[in-house]
């Protein structure tokens, strides 16, 4: 299942606004189309950001290719579609690749093919990556589990098989899940609209729930284990991913539930000491005040809306990346592995 097709000329999106009523595909050639999209979680998830702004790199150069100031022209693209959305680190990691690339090549308009081709690179590196993650997480999942998720971390948030959902579906069919509990992830219903369906997809059991009733659940005892995605992680373990996150890990650290995060290399900061140091987005407050356009509060109530939270490492079981399970100490580990 794929969020992103690459067509040469055009980049095609598929809208995760519209799952899981329509399946609709939408065709860009404008980089400044992707950056909207960005913003408006037409495209969304770490890894696929990352991708999207890649591809979107590459559409610039196809544009300015035959105008003057190329290089200039490229530079301010970059800044555009860095400012799309600033938590998720995969969309500076990708940007800052494709600028190497670009100055590797004399910052010409004759590099465009090996913009796209890198791009390309890029994209195959991350379907490789989350195979890997797949395969290593796997190994943390017990026999007959029941696996809590949050938000959602599967094939169209990151290409390929997923991360978390990518670890939940290689353990499934291993024969180890025998349930899966979705929280609904609440402002926009990630958990309920895309991982609940992805599931479906795969004939994973997935139950349903609402997002207040996860500590529930750990109390009487139905939740083996936690599995979710990664937006930031700071070089000392700590890390940011959808709001609600936190209390997920909290109510698992009280109830002795092994929770883990599923992230690529792409994902760690280690230039942030600590996770006070990620920015956290602030979204609109009607995302809060509605629900698909119908008013559920009042028109005037204050809002705080932020899009994600930060855990504390010392919350965290262990990080699930493409080079194995890193645990405590997470700033010496995760160095080794990645410095």
């Amino acid at each position: 299942m794929e969020p992103i097709r690459w067509q040469e000329t055009s980049l095609s999106l598929l809208d995760q606004r519209k799952l899981p009523l329509q399946v609709i595909w939408n065709d860009y050639t404008d980089y400044r189309d992707i950056i909207s999209a960005i913003r408006t979680l037409e495209v969304r998830g770490a890894p696929s950001i990352g991708v999207a702004a890649a591809y979107a790199f590459c559409l610039a150069g196809l544009e300015f290719q035959n105008k003057p100031n190329f290089a200039a022209n490229m530079k301010k693209a970059k800044e555009e579609l860095a400012a799309s959305r600033p938590t998720a680190v995969n969309l500076f990691w990708a940007l800052d690749r494709m600028e190497r690339c670009l100055d590797k090549n004399g910052a010409e308009p004759s590099c465009v093919p090996a913009l796209i081709q890198e791009a390309k690179e890029l994209d195959r590196e991350n379907l490789e990556m989350n195979r890997a993650m797949s395969r290593y997480g796997a190994e943390t999942v017990p026999m007959k589990a029941h696996i809590l998720t949050h938000c959602n971390a599967g094939p169209i948030a990151t290409g390929g098989i997923g991360t978390a959902l990518g670890v939940i579906i290689e353990a499934f069919e291993q024969g180890k899940v025998e349930m899966v509990y979705v929280d609904e992830t609440r402002p926009l219903l990630q958990g309920s609209r895309l991982t609940a369906w992805e599931l479906q997809q795969h004939g994973v059991p997935a139950t349903l729930i609402c997002d207040n009733m996860a500590a529930t659940l750990m109390n009487q005892g139905k939740i083996d284990q936690v599995l979710l995605g990664c937006d930031r992680m700071a070089a000392n373990g700590d890390f940011a991913n959808k709001i609600g996150t936190y209390s997920v890990a909290v109510n698992a650290h009280y109830h002795g539930v092994p929770f883990y995060t599923v992230l690529p290399s792409s994902t760690i900061d280690l230039t942030i000491a600590d996770g006070s140091g990620i920015v956290v987005e602030q979204r609109d407050p009607q995302e809060v005040r509605t629900m698909y356009g119908v008013q559920t509060a009042p028109t005037d109530i204050p809002v705080y809306n932020p899009a994600f939270d930060v855990t504390p490492h010392k919350l965290l079981t262990g990080a699930i990346t493409e080079k194995g399970v890193v645990y405590n100490p997470y700033k010496e580990n995760l160095a080794k592995l990645f410095g």
